[in-house]
């Protein structure tokens, strides 16, 4: 019996940019289907740019990545877009698009014609905004939306491209705590049988409460990968973040991180020159 080809496998991925910077270190990894997957690491690890590469708004430098047992880097823009849907860390630019024209936007890459969109195509987006209670809003311009709701619509328009991995960039990091939970709510009710959700998180303890599997990655490199409640320690934390963190589960058994003290000796020279100015 074969093994199952997985839904997603980064293979040796080696991404320097133009200034000589290595920003992804030979990764490889496989993920399955119907996982929601978290990628944990301090900024300017590696996780903005290996995503990148996945959905091929970065060319790799060496090493290649698979979905389905199939190279992305052999498909078009319009090939990829058809299984890999990202969504961006924040909303740059609307162009004055209403929430509808903007989840439409997803449908893209199955359009017929080139200007405009079929009926079968416009139920489609109108039972989505249902799904992600903005249906009210679909005529308010995008911009005109609290942080939330644009994440949610953001959201929805990767989930109308129907793909089989969707790539989520810091989705909560401009929200309150309601919002955090909402926006995850809808990711870990979104994972189904054939598709994979990769996102990538600076709230650890989010990520391990609804991610069935964990990516720790530092320097470029990936330096864990498993189940949250067994990966994530206060050791782990020290050594990718320097910082002391008490690592733990509630009474619901949910897993909780409280940092406490960043150990870099350069951090803590600069903090002691305030103290010649007493």
């Amino acid at each position: 019996m074969t093994d199952e080809i997985p839904l997603l496998e980064v293979k040796d991925l080696q991404k320097y940019y133009e200034d000589g910077y290595h920003a992804v270190k030979g990764v490889s990894y496989k993920i399955g289907s119907g996982l929601l997957v978290g990628l944990i690491g301090p900024n300017g690890c590696g996780k903005t740019t290996m995503m990148k590469c996945i959905n091929r708004l970065h060319d790799p430098t060496s090493g290649n990545i698979f979905i389905d047992g199939e190279s992305v880097l052999n498909k078009s823009p319009g090939e990829v877009a058809k299984i890999v849907a990202n969504v961006p860390a924040e909303l740059r630019t609307s162009f004055g698009l209403t929430v509808f024209e903007t989840v439409m936007l997803g449908r893209y890459p199955y359009l017929k014609n080139v200007w405009w969109e079929t009926k079968e195509d416009e139920t489609f987006v109108e039972e989505c905004l249902k799904k992600f209670g903005v249906y009210h809003l679909r005529n308010r311009p995008l911009h005109m939306l609290s942080s939330g709701e644009q994440q949610r619509v953001l959201i929805a328009k990767a989930y109308v491209q129907q793909p089989r991995l969707m790539l989520v960039d810091e989705p909560t990091s401009h929200l309150d705590m309601k919002y955090k939970l909402d926006v995850m709510e809808y990711l870990r009710a979104m994972v189904k049988k054939n598709m994979t959700i990769l996102v990538a998180e600076h709230d650890i303890s989010l990520m391990a409460r609804y991610c069935d599997l964990c990516i720790i990655m530092k320097k470029g490199e990936i330096v864990a990968m498993g189940d949250p409640k067994k990966v994530i320690t206060s050791e782990l934390i020290e050594d990718v973040y320097e910082v002391s963190a008490s690592v733990g589960l509630d009474k619901d058994g949910e897993l909780y991180v409280l940092p406490k003290r960043y150990h870099n000796k350069d951090y803590q020279y600069h903090l002691n020159t305030f103290k010649d100015d007493e």
